[in-house]
């Protein structure tokens, strides 16, 4: 298995987190009282619980670096999140910035931001 990092994010409730990314395509590998790892391909999310998490002040996040962003935005837009810029959860459309790789932005209902760009170049 190649190197790789996977972001440990929190979660107010293990079930609605679970819930939230099972309609976005991810699959639970492994959960019990105190942790939980999701998978979709070859992206892995793991979560701890945080129930004390106010998702309006959350400063966590992570980058999902993806060969077909907009495949993976299609399958994100399917769950029907708002793209309203203040709104948790939501889901932002592709956009370039100068500078960065093409990205979108998925804010979960816990607040954190994950960041997906794409592989290509700039």
């Amino acid at each position: 298995m190649a190197d790789r990092a996977v972001p440990n994010l929190p979660a107010r409730d293990m079930v609605a987190t679970e819930a939230f990314y099972h309609r976005l395509g991810f699959a639970t590998t492994f959960r019990d009282e105190g942790w939980m790892i999701l998978t979709r391909g070859e992206l892995t999310l793991e979560f701890f619980p945080h129930p004390g998490l106010n998702p309006w002040a959350s400063d966590h996040g992570a980058c999902l670096r993806v060969d077909d962003l907009d495949a993976l935005y299609a399958d994100f837009a399917l769950a029907g999140l708002s793209p309203d810029p203040r709104a948790i959860p939501r889901l932002t459309p592709p956009e370039r910035q100068p500078g960065v790789p093409r990205l979108f932005a998925l804010v979960d209902d816990n607040g954190s931001l994950l960041r997906c760009l794409d592989n290509g170049p700039s």
